[in-house]
């Protein structure tokens, strides 16, 4: 593999589930490209197709219509090979309840043709996960951690992970973010579905956003948080009056608290300012929207997620 040729490839990729007459269509047309070395975050809500495009590349299901390839071979063709040399962690984990995780690790690694003991170790020790243990004996945070020592023993040139840190604490939420930084150090690639947006803000270099089946942006992270609205907060010396400012384009959401008053700006400052004389403002401050937020604008109401953070995925 060169380093210009994409690790994850789709054109026009399109999958339609029948049941009867009806038909439900999960992905439409989907052209995605990864590239070598960097950390590709996938992000839709419930039914927006992320865990169908990776069973497709997984070949666990078929497309409809289009075609995926990965590390520059076909997902169809070449299944049996990739699944030698790529890291998998699926949503929802199955295990062998009577092994320990030793044995599942030796398990698996005589299925995929392999693993590096000593990082397995590594990783055991970083995560704080007792290998010794029998499978049915772990909680859900312990079974997320073998989850992730078994995509990761034998250093995969492509980790695809969907909800790598549910189920694991704050603490292991960060360990994770480091070892997804020292994969992508080491010239591999992370394809990485996610619903917790503030993990994918902080260690992601591109971020693909999908709404029904369709890939609505791909951008990076920087450009899609420098977005073209702001919010700004100002602190007046007596209580704000909101006056004319509901009137100026471009200004809405606006809230008070205390002397503090807040709106959402898109465009430029200067009508803001210019109907700001009459009042006295202590100070201000402009910041650019989370990635959060950046997601919700392509989702509106009908599409929030449940909760601050949740995206759960069915299809």
């Amino acid at each position: 593999m060169t380093s210009k040729t994409p690790v994850i490839q789709t054109n026009a990729l399109t999958k339609v589930y029948k049941s009867g007459r009806k038909q439900k269509r999960a992905l439409f047309n989907l052209d995605l490209t990864v590239q070598q070395g960097e950390i590709f975050g996938y992000l839709g809500p419930n039914g927006a197709g992320k865990t169908t495009t990776i069973r497709i590349l997984l070949d666990l299901i078929r497309p409809t219509t289009g075609h995926a390839s990965m590390l520059g071979l076909d997902v169809e063709r070449h299944s049996v090979e990739l699944h030698q040399r790529i890291g998998f962690l699926p949503a929802e984990l199955s295990l062998w309840d009577n092994l320990t995780a030793n044995e599942v690790v030796h398990y698996v690694s005589s299925v995929r043709g392999g693993h590096d003991a000593n990082y397995v170790a590594n990783l055991a020790d970083r995560l704080e996960f007792d290998m010794s243990k029998s499978v049915r004996s772990y909680s859900s945070g312990n079974k997320r951690k073998l989850g992730l020592i078994l995509a990761m023993m034998n250093k995969p040139e492509l980790l695809i992970l969907d909800e790598p840190t549910s189920g694991l604490d704050p603490l292991m939420q960060q360990i994770f973010l480091q070892l997804m930084r020292e994969v992508r150090d080491d010239g591999r690639s992370v394809f990485l579905s996610s619903h917790i947006l503030n993990e994918v803000q902080e260690i992601c270099d591109r971020v693909g956003i999908l709404r029904d089946g369709q890939l609505k942006e791909v951008k990076t992270v920087s450009e899609l948080t420098h977005s073209d609205f702001r919010w700004v907060t100002l602190q007046y010396r007596d209580p704000p009056q909101i006056g004319n400012l509901a009137t100026i384009p471009g200004v809405s959401d606006i809230s008070i608290s205390g002397n503090k008053l807040k709106l959402r700006l898109i465009g430029d400052f200067d009508p803001l300012i210019r109907t700001l004389d009459a009042q006295y403002i202590v100070d201000m401050d402009v910041q650019e929207p989370s990635l959060e937020e950046i997601f919700l604008t392509y989702y509106g109401d009908t599409h929030a997620m449940q909760g601050s953070h949740q995206m759960s995925e069915e299809v």
